[in-house]
């Protein structure tokens, strides 16, 4: 009996620190009756984030304040954090940073609002058209974009005086330079994750093609799918290869450019200001490109990552919750969050902004990628999707362009129709 009284009294000392920060989470100003509206967002730690929930709760003139709360740092984190809570219809919650990939699975089951009438006017107005895609799930508005990004090819210059247009162009000079015996690596992320997933999307778009079909109803793969399979199997066999490939993410491709072993590196625009910081020297000779096309004649169609804003659909201040978000993402914030955490915008107009062309001397070149872009799957069941691709493109130097897409056409129909467990 005295174990189970002792086994009792940890489990509830365990429950304690949980319930005390879910009591803060649902706090207001009781005195004054000011509504505290709680953002669960992404960890940010320029300060950008709490600086834009402070200039919102001022410019409110007293209606509410904003508690910015910090999920966690990875993306399966937050998803995990956000499900739970809505899954058990916590009112504490209002204001949600959503991952571009979750609108259409957070929508279908209800967990946020629509966007109607001059709250999505306002919403809509000056965004970005690609990005609003990610907000929207069956022709319906359920989130407003907060920030974006794209991904660039870097090059050094001092190896490489024109860069590619095309990925055969990428890996003819990248074997080129290795049979000289100069740095040639292209970095690009080849783990078993989102990013290797991302890297498909964006050719098979590149090559005219899509994962899914335009109502996400089936597979489209196709033709388009196979070349995409073909030119990350032939990268991982060819001297182009990192050896790390098949472990490698964005910031250990960061890392390994950095160290002068690479002469091309895919990725976001992050690694300008890190290289800037860490190699001044080979800095001198870093340079940025449009992301590599599939075909000279066909432009190339990058995904795009970002963050969309929704309300909860279990909002105790759901009028004001659309309120803050659109102050959240307005022209200052947003600018905010570009020059000070690296976060490029969703409002068009920002583009041509001074501060942030000078911060971003490739904002023309995000500009024209965004413009052309594409998004990952829009379907409730993208987890699944993504697993099976990222499952079987690894690691890439095993690819069999036939069969594996033949096998990600499989797992994807089985979980489209709920009638297999992706691995």
């Amino acid at each position: 009996m005295r174990r189970h009284r002792d086994t009792r009294w940890l489990r509830a000392l365990a429950v304690l620190p949980l319930l005390a920060s879910m009591l803060a989470a649902c706090g207001s100003d009781e005195g004054s009756g000011r509504p505290t509206l709680n953002w669960y967002n992404f960890p940010d730690d320029s300060g950008a984030l709490q600086k834009a929930a402070d200039r919102c709760a001022q410019a409110s003139g007293g209606r509410y304040r904003i508690s910015y709360n910090k999920l966690p740092r990875a993306a399966d984190g937050q998803r995990q954090q956000l499900v739970r809570r809505l899954a058990a219809e916590d009112d504490s919650l209002d204001i949600l940073g959503l991952d571009v990939t979750w609108a259409a699975e957070f929508a279908e089951a209800r967990w946020i609002r629509e966007w109607t009438g001059a709250a999505k006017q306002r919403a809509v107005t000056g965004t970005l058209r690609v990005p609003l895609q990610t907000s929207t799930w069956k022709g319906r508005l359920y989130a407003v974009p907060y920030n974006t990004n794209t991904q660039l090819l870097w090059y050094r210059k001092d190896l490489v005086p024109t860069p590619p247009k095309t990925w055969a162009e990428m890996l003819d000079a990248a074997e080129a330079l290795a049979r000289q015996g100069k740095p040639h690596f292209v970095e690009i992320q080849g783990a078993q994750y989102e990013g290797l997933t991302v890297w498909f999307n964006s050719l098979i778009n590149s090559a005219g093609g899509s994962i899914l079909n335009a109502r996400a109803t089936e597979p489209s793969l196709g033709a388009p799918a196979v070349r995409a399979a073909g030119i990350m199997r032939d990268l991982a066999k060819s001297p182009a290869a990192d050896p790390s490939l098949p472990n490698q993410m964005e910031d250990q491709n960061r890392l390994a450019m950095e160290s002068g072993v690479a002469a091309f590196e895919i990725n976001y625009p992050f690694v300008y200001p890190s290289m800037k910081a860490n190699n001044p020297d080979l800095f001198k000779n870093f340079r940025w490109a449009p992301y590599p096309r599939v075909d000279a004649n066909r432009p190339a169609r990058p995904t795009i990552g970002g963050i969309d804003l929704a309300v909860s659909a279990y909002s105790r201040h759901p009028g004001l919750a659309f309120e803050a978000a659109l102050c959240l993402r307005n022209r200052e914030n947003q600018l905010s969050a570009a020059l000070e955490g690296g976060l490029p915008p969703t409002l068009r107009a920002l583009y041509d902004e001074p501060a942030f062309m000078k911060e971003y001397p490739f904002s023309r070149e995000v500009l024209a990628a965004l413009e052309s872009a594409s998004v990952r799957p829009l379907t409730p069941a993208y987890q699944n999707v993504s697993i099976a691709v990222s499952h079987t493109l690894s690691p890439p130097s095993g690819i069999r362009p036939v069969s594996s897409v033949n096998t990600i056409r499989e797992q994807i129909d089985d979980a489209l129709r709920s009638e297999g467990v992706i691995p």
